[in-house]
């Protein structure tokens, strides 16, 4: 069973105090709280809303400067909320990593929900995706384990498969073998979330309110967004949210059979992680009967 890797620098109260007391000192004297510690990122409450948000290890802090450097340039285009940050901290000699002050999204983590009742988000995170999946510039931020053909997460995939954690993994492997044959995507790179499953995923009385953590944007494939709709929906949500991209001016059925194949890619990621993240784990548990489902 893989396991969530252990923080390279322990961020506490002091800390995070110190850093706001050094570079945005009319912050320093808010109420401060831990809040959760996520796979790349410590996040801690600041006042009644807002948070800071710092990298735990060396690999995550790359993804901290993506979403200050992009999505200041990406929100005013996207139907709901996204965490824009407010402040963009920067390293010092006792904390080595850019860091962020984002505003507080109040409502409830769809992860938190079970799929058969989220399907009153589906219209709009299809118009969330939509506008998203645009022609990215050559400079987006590069992202090895997203966006990718299929074929590169192969050996990820096996691995997982052979570790356990995955339910039916005979079953699985052979759909793995069928839908990471298809043909990669041949458009220009699109703009993509990256991580679009239910737990970065935001609702307020059952409606999509904001998608969250963009750590893993990057450009490519779009199929690698689109696995949400296995991953985030029943069956019924699932074909709510593909009726409105269609409107929106859809994708081809190679593209949806990639998408089947990326739902299987994060599923058994999560799947592989259930011990330290039991919400991510039962997301992907649903996700893996959905995909065999069909």
């Amino acid at each position: 069973m893989a396991r969530v890797p252990a923080a390279e620098l322990e961020i506490g109260e002091a800390l995070v105090r110190r850093l706001l007391a050094d570079q945005q000192p009319d912050l320093a004297g808010l109420p401060l709280r831990p809040h959760t510690n996520g796979w790349d990122n410590a996040i801690l409450r600041l006042g009644p809303d807002l948070v800071v948000r710092l990298p735990r290890r060396a690999a995550a802090a790359q993804l901290i400067v993506n979403e200050q450097r992009w999505l200041p340039e990406l929100a005013g285009r996207l139907p709901v909320q996204v965490p824009v940050p407010l402040r963009a901290g920067v390293p010092t000699g006792y904390y080595p990593w850019a860091w962020s002050v984002s505003p507080w999204v109040p409502g409830t983590p769809a992860a938190e929900v079970p799929a058969r009742e989220r399907g009153g988000a589906a219209e709009t995170l299809a118009a969330f995706v939509a506008a998203l999946h645009r022609p990215a510039p050559t400079d987006a931020p590069a992202n090895p384990v997203r966006g990718v053909a299929l074929v590169l997460r192969h050996g990820a995939v096996r691995e997982r498969l052979a570790g356990g954690s995955v339910p039916q993994a005979t079953r699985v492997a052979g759909l793995w073998d069928e839908l990471s044959a298809e043909p990669a995507w041949h458009g220009p790179p699109l703009w993509l979330h990256g991580d679009l499953h239910p737990a970065n995923m935001v609702l307020r009385d059952g409606a999509l309110a904001a998608v969250i953590d963009f750590g893993d944007l990057t450009a490519g494939d779009p199929a690698t967004d689109l696995a949400t709709a296995w991953l985030t929906f029943d069956g019924q949500g699932r074909r709510r949210f593909m009726a409105r991209l269609d409107e929106l001016g859809g994708y081809d059925a190679a593209t949806w059979r990639r998408a089947r194949g990326w739902a299987l890619v994060l599923a058994t990621a999560l799947l592989a992680h259930a011990d330290d993240a039991p919400v991510l784990g039962a997301v992907g548990h649903e996700a893996l009967g959905e995909v065999l489902a069909g």
